[in-house]
């Protein structure tokens, strides 16, 4: 029996995921974090924050997605399994868009990722049951890494609903309808109980408890260490054997007989 030589560690960098409802302040509290990080991470922006115009097909996407919502804060269009298909899309399009920066050891952090997708997609599948609803985005967070990696890290940024709605609604200089409102308070919960089934990868700072300070101090900490022990990314479609999207390396096998 002969054992396969040791592979060289993939040096990739980390990729993290900011989640919470509008008005949570994650990007608040993120961009304070990272402020104080001497190796600052490549930073996506949240689809609410995007630039109407800019060229580039995830940005057409989003487009396309905004006409059909009508306004919609939640980008809801009437068809939710399409309309999450269209999400998992552009969130494939914002990984292609920064593999070289995580092959050359950067982390990258993503303004609200595929959890975003599969919290508000399965509310609208499932409005009045919260347990089918908590299943579906599971199922979605399956399904969307069939088609490219979950993060390394979520970090979700939770708060008292009603104190999220005003800071969303002050900043956007809009007033939520009562509709709106009870979804946010539905996501609000369901985000807590999916990252409850996978402590793993979530970490979560609750704004109720903590104040901004200790808040983005946990984030800063959170960021600088996600880089630690990090396996290869593979492409999900491809199988176990997949070569690594950043070293390019396939899976070794552990022996050889």
């Amino acid at each position: 029996m002969t054992t396969t030589p040791q592979r060289p560690r993939c040096r990739r960098g980390p990729l993290i995921s900011a989640e919470g409802l509008n008005g949570v302040g994650k990007t608040y509290l993120t961009n304070r974090a990272v402020e104080a990080l001497d190796d600052k991470p490549v930073m996506l922006d949240e689809f609410s924050q995007r630039a109407d115009g800019r060229p580039g097909l995830g940005e057409a996407l989003l487009g396309a997605l905004r006409q059909a919502s009508i306004g919609d804060p939640f980008l809801r269009g009437g068809t939710p399994m399409a309309e999450a298909l269209l999400l998992m899309a552009i969130k494939r399009h914002d990984l292609d868009t920064v593999l070289p920066d995580l092959a050359r050891g950067r982390a990258v952090v993503e303004g609200r990722s595929v959890d975003t997708t599969a919290v508000c997609q399965a509310l609208l599948l499932h409005p009045d049951d919260p347990d089918a609803a908590l299943r579906t985005a599971m199922d979605l967070l399956d399904l969307a890494a069939s088609w490219r990696p979950l993060p390394d890290l979520t970090i979700l940024v939770t708060d008292d609903p009603g104190d999220a709605l005003a800071r969303a609604q002050r900043r956007d200089r809009c007033v939520f309808t009562d509709e709106q409102a009870h979804f946010m308070r539905e996501a609000s919960d369901l985000f807590e109980r999916l990252a409850a089934t996978d402590p793993v990868r979530y970490r979560v700072v609750d704004r109720r408890h903590v104040d901004e300070y200790e808040a983005a101090d946990r984030i800063r900490t959170w960021i600088r260490d996600a880089g630690r022990d990090l396996e290869c990314l593979p492409e999900p479609w491809q199988g176990t054997a997949a070569a690594c999207l950043c070293c390019h390396r396939r899976a070794a096998t552990a022996a050889v007989a």
